[in-house]
């Protein structure tokens, strides 16, 4: 398996993950919202950023990360927004390496945290969470305005 940054010749191998991820969530986006993550992804102006787990020719993982300032630290934090294997491939390590790669791209950055959040009934990744990362307690609230 190899972990590398997306290419703009993924595009539909990438969708087909990405897809995947939001039918996971039970979300549906806008068509306009992928096409502007996607284009983030190749623009050098945004923090945002995509890996991708390769295995035989066939992307099986995916992960977004974006690098921003925090009131708490002088370093820039990492947030791993999107995680998602594909599920011929779960429980083979593809998730373990996606997040081992986004640490590897954080100190690089000069980054000192790399943080995240999931559904409370994602038993499955919480069970990798806890081997690779600290619960720090915290609760999400959110309101759309």
């Amino acid at each position: 398996m190899i972990i590398r940054s997306v290419y703009p010749g993924d595009r539909a191998r990438w969708e087909v993950l990405w897809q995947g991820y939001l039918r996971f969530y039970e979300q549906a986006l806008p068509p306009e919202i992928t096409e502007n993550t996607w284009a983030r992804f190749f623009n050098e102006a945004e923090p945002v950023h995509a890996l991708v787990a390769e295995e035989n020719g066939q992307l099986v993982g995916l992960v977004h990360y974006i690098f921003h300032r925090n009131t708490w630290l002088v370093e820039d934090v990492c947030y791993l927004e999107d995680l998602f294997t594909a599920p011929a491939a779960r429980g083979k390590g593809v998730g373990r390496a996606l997040i081992e790669a986004v640490y590897e791209r954080a100190r690089a950055a000069g980054s000192t945290r790399v943080y995240w959040m999931t559904h409370e009934t994602n038993k499955t990744a919480q069970a990798l969470y806890n081997k690779v990362a600290e619960d720090s307690g915290f609760i999400q609230y959110r309101k759309q305005v």
